[in-house]
């Protein structure tokens, strides 16, 4: 084999019988200009053959002469210490060799070499192993016809579990995150439990990711269009951010208008079509409709200017959600906005006003920007069993400043344990629906 850079060994492999063992007898080629270095070896041709349909097809097409006892491999130098591995495993089903990089180098020669039983047995070694970032990265940068075998796939999806549940909180490692190749940012933005404000802050997160890694403009539309784009939930981005999306110069114009209709078309569908959707996707590698753990919760809201500035503003927690928030938790919607002013709704289990006994509340609160005051009428409603209609719990008006509150501390009148019940009459297919209306005084 001529020299090259990795340069190359041939090795010679002898067939004799069924007995196997190495031969002392190895031959070395100092010729530079062709081998580096040839070993003989004794093997078993029908061992091989049994495990390898690449050494099945090697006999069989290489050896057409009955008398033929000899066949060659060409390999690199590099190869050759995981190829004596892969060959002794085949006789033994067991490997000597226990470090990550060896596990590595002899599930790539045995992906080459297409030996099945031993890309499996790297692949559990290598999960056996103490999982980290380096290995995670390691294991998904792997050549892609590995990372395509039935025997890697439970390696790579240890691994990307591994990194979707090491940097689900993205804003506490947001630097670690930014720095991420391409594999490991894909594999924390597949995952439903990221814990993210919104689906407009992992929007925002991938452009920066983006911006960082490929400057040109040219290449990063292409990776927004052809992998990182499919990762960003967009029909659970906000209407003010879709509009943003439209005039984003880093998305080709043709599919930030496919994506945008796509996401607005699935907040018009009716919430059993939508969950029918999400259910479609469960186990898809992109799940566009699938909701994540928001911190804070979207909302749908229908506007009014006319006859007077209006907004209703509907938001749904689960059964869980709810339990979570036990003793004295609470958590927030997305914001929305009426007049130019963005408000959010916060659920709270929180004490009676006479602190005798924990219950569910729900306040309204006007997001902190200069200060403007704000005259509002609202009103409080829940879906109720048994009609499973909205039906209205609280009324207020409240002048509201930036940074101010207001609400009712128990909105339904009952205890939390009453409220949390198998028989609550609030909890309809396990989901709390809320509604609250907010109109401008005049």
């Amino acid at each position: 084999m001529i020299e090259e850079s990795p340069p190359g060994v041939g090795i010679n492999l002898s067939q004799h019988g069924d007995e196997a063992g190495h031969s002392s007898d190895s031959s070395w080629g100092m010729d530079c200009s062709t081998v580096l270095k040839v070993k003989t070896l004794h093997i078993s041709s029908p061992i091989l053959a049994a495990k390898s349909p690449f050494f099945y097809k090697l006999f069989s097409n290489g050896m057409r002469e009955s008398e033929q006892r000899h066949v060659t491999l060409r390999i690199h130098a590099s190869e050759e210490a995981a190829l004596m591995d892969l060959l002794n495993f085949m006789y033994s089903n067991t490997l000597s060799t226990t470090t990550p990089t060896a596990l590595l180098d002899v599930l790539m020669a045995a992906d080459k070499f297409e030996v099945a039983s031993c890309m499996r047995y790297c692949s559990r070694m290598l999960r056996n192993l103490p999982m980290t970032c380096e290995s995670a990265l390691l294991y998904l940068d792997l050549p892609s016809s590995v990372l395509m075998a039935e025997a890697v796939q439970p390696l790579t999806d240890a691994a990307k579990q591994y990194l979707a549940a090491r940097y689900k909180d993205v804003t506490k490692f947001q630097e670690e995150v930014l720095n991420l190749p391409l594999a490991g940012i894909e594999a924390v933005l597949s995952s439903d439990d990221l814990q993210v404000a919104s689906e407009d802050a992992v929007y925002d997160f991938v452009l920066k990711w983006a911006r960082i890694h490929y400057p040109k403009l040219e290449d990063r539309r292409e990776i927004l269009g052809s992998r990182l784009g499919r990762l960003i939930r967009f029909p659970y981005m906000t209407c003010r951010k879709l509009k943003k999306v439209l005039t984003c110069n880093d998305f080709d114009t043709e599919l930030a208008s496919k994506v945008v209709l796509e996401a607005l078309f699935f907040k018009a569908e009716a919430p059993y079509r939508q969950r029918s959707l999400a259910a479609e996707e469960a186990s898809s590698s992109y799940r566009r409709f699938v909701e994540r753990a928001y911190k804070y919760r979207p909302v749908k809201v229908v506007e009014f200017e006319l006859p007077r500035q209006q907004c209703v503003v509907y938001l749904d927690l689960k059964r869980e959600e709810c339990l979570n928030l036990f003793p004295a938790g609470r958590v927030y919607s997305q914001a929305f906005h009426l007049g130019g002013q963005g408000f959010f709704l916060s659920a709270h289990c929180n004490m009676d006003q006479q602190s005798s006994f924990h219950c569910f509340g729900l306040f309204l609160g006007m997001q902190e920007k200069g200060s403007v005051t704000f005259a509002v009428d609202y009103e409080f409603a829940a879906r109720s069993k048994p009609t499973e209609e909205y039906v209205s719990k609280y009324k207020g008006n409240y002048t509201f400043t930036g940074g101010k509150a207001v609400g009712y501390r128990n909105l339904f009148g009952i205890a939390w344990t009453a409220f949390m019940a198998d028989d609550s009459h609030y909890f309809i297919n396990g989901i709390l629906h809320l509604r609250a209306e907010l109109t401008i005084r005049q």
